[in-house]
């Protein structure tokens, strides 16, 4: 089994590494027939993969999407070349738990599911396979790339059952711009007040209020002064809020002292009730978006889009195409800045996530995939290097360049070319970039694995617009405004695997619910009913079992504080 075979696998990444540093000077091929033709010589030779057509089902519970085969883009139809394999995309229409519950109550399932925040469900009900077999027979460059981690997504059984999405290699490089969570405001508001310095809650909300008093409408539309998204799952983007106003990063459900590295929750804290009580004051000046704990995610985004939203909290990664749909809008002063916005000035902001690997999410091949390996096989020819760069840069010479030091960049014509949505569909670089086993960090040759991480293409892509305010702010890139992350060896906490039915788990379960119901009631509550909408929150929140949630994530972070996963 892989636990008693780590040794080997070590053995096995240490040889990776050697290859790839022999490899520095490699450039990836425009010529698809020949890429396939180089990467499978070694395998005909010695017969090792089926290359019989054979077309799986990959339900993507995580996201909604465009359903798809993959063998329609370009990578696709390369993968399929190497392995045979496509596979038919199918994407989330509705509730995640309500799909993932029809499809174990009916054990019935597609090839290979990614259950996101559901994984537990599938794990309890055995719908996904062991792959320590298949990954040690079939998946050496898997094994490879994840070896440092395989003990984070390995179960108390011994068995690996999904593969997460993501594996640091090489030198981890940090994003130019903001990915994660933040405070965005339209920036024609801070261009409107000569480009105030805003730290605090309270400034970030005067300064709106200010510009909603002096510019009801928009274009005809009146202004949502502030708005959020609370939709399903994705609830966590307003739950999290006083987290991050307090100065700490996205652990989950908890804040991490950093002496004791003790996790306390945070849902029914001061914390809490202070963000709480600021919702409330907005939703009774009529600054509160009326929509906030109604609207679905496709109507959210529709909202950021069209230009009236002045100011939101969200993670960067959740609303892409807002930001693709303004950009292409042509007024690049309705377009968002984030900002570290903190409660008070003594507030260290930890917005910038530090290195992490997230190993409680994943793709897992289900129990009706027949000849599971042809699926590792595939995984495994994507993870490779060269696939990797066709995922997240293209092709060289079409959607970027080499230098003569070897350093990749793109020039505008690239730059529009990669960032255009149905090029890149036709490619595969959107089909691929995420959701499938993937490396992060950098190439063995020194190149960000994603372009928006290698500072050449980051300030490339900069507009006149954009440098005009990084101009006024004295910073060459938008994260810059942020403070550096500090040391947080457990980061994120909430990777942890909770076991099904434990104690722990059953809290988290309950406490979401209670949660949304009551933040939502507390939030629109007559500003005189505040104090009794929160301790009626409390009292409910308390009456689950706490103590035990606090002690997991204790437990959790203080083994991996002593390297143990």
């Amino acid at each position: 089994m892989i636990k008693r075979k780590l040794s080997a696998l070590l053995l096995i990444f240490l040889l990776f590494l050697v290859f790839a540093a022999c490899s520095n000077d490699d450039k990836t091929s425009t010529n698809e027939n020949k890429d396939v033709q180089n990467d499978t010589n070694s395998e005909e030779q010695n017969g090792e993969v089926d290359r019989t057509p054979v077309t799986y089902t990959y339900f993507n519970a995580a996201v909604p999407g465009k359903d798809i085969e993959s063998n329609t883009t370009r990578i696709g139809k390369i993968l399929e070349d190497k392995t045979g394999v496509n596979f038919k995309l199918e994407h989330i229409v509705g509730d995640l738990n309500t799909k993932i519950g029809v499809m174990v109550a009916s054990d019935d399932y597609p090839d290979v599911v990614i259950p996101d925040a559901a994984i537990d469900t599938m794990l309890e009900a055995g719908a996904f396979i062991p792959l320590n077999d298949l990954l040690e027979e079939h998946g050496p460059d898997i094994l490879a790339a994840y070896g440092p981690y395989l003990d984070r997504f390995t179960m108390d059984d011994g068995n690996i059952y999904y593969l997460p999405f993501g594996a640091d290699v090489n030198e981890f490089i940090p994003n130019p711009n903001i990915d994660q969570g933040a405070f965005w405001i339209q920036r024609g508001i801070l261009k409107e007040y000569g480009f105030p310095e805003i730290k605090t809650l309270d400034e970030y909300f005067e300064i709106i209020e200010r510009y909603a008093s002096e510019n009801p409408q928009i274009e005809g539309m009146n202004v949502i002064p502030f708005s959020g998204l609370t939709y399903d799952w994705r609830f966590f983007a307003f739950s999290n809020i006083p987290n991050h106003l307090a100065g700490y990063p996205n652990d989950g459900g908890v804040m991490v002292d950093m002496d004791t590295h003790e996790a306390s929750v945070f849902a029914d804290s001061e914390h809490a009730k202070r963000w709480l009580k600021t919702v409330n004051d907005l939703n009774a000046k009529g600054l509160l978006d009326k929509e906030l704990f109604v609207a679905n995610y496709d109507e959210y985004i529709s909202k950021l889009s069209s230009g009236r939203v002045l100011g939101f909290f969200d993670y960067g990664w959740q609303f892409a195409d807002a930001i693709t749909a303004l950009r292409d809008a042509g007024n690049p002063d309705r377009e968002f800045m984030a900002l570290p916005i903190v409660f008070d000035e003594n507030i260290k902001d930890q917005y910038l996530d530090p290195p992490a690997f997230v190993g409680n999410r994943g793709a897992g091949i289900t129990v009706d995939a027949e000849n599971p390996e042809r699926i590792i096989q595939y995984w495994n020819e994507l993870v490779k290097e060269d696939m990797q760069k066709l995922v997240f840069w293209g092709f060289e010479d079409e959607h970027y360049s080499v230098d003569e030091n070897g350093r990749f960049y793109r020039t505008q014509e690239q730059i529009e070319l990669a960032q255009n949505e149905v090029e890149r569909e036709k490619v595969g670089m959107k089909t691929f970039e995420w959701n499938w086993p993937r490396i992060n960090g950098s190439f063995s040759d020194g190149n960000a694995v994603e372009p928006r991480r290698q500072p050449e293409v980051a300030l490339a892509t900069y507009t006149e617009a954009d440098k005009e305010y990084l101009d006024a702010y004295g910073i060459k890139t938008f994260s810059e405004l942020f403070s550096a992350p500090d040391d947080r060896p457990w980061y994120p906490a909430w990777s942890a695997n909770m076991e099904q039915g434990s104690d722990s788990q059953i809290f988290q379960e309950r406490a979401d619910q209670i949660i949304r119901l009551h933040y939502a009631k507390i939030a629109l509550a007559k500003p005189a009913d505040f104090e009794k909408e929160w301790n009626d929150f409390v009292k409910a929140y308390r009456a689950l079992d706490v103590d035990s949630y606090e002690q997991f994530y204790t437990d959790v972070v203080q083994a991996r504080v002593r390297g143990e996963w």
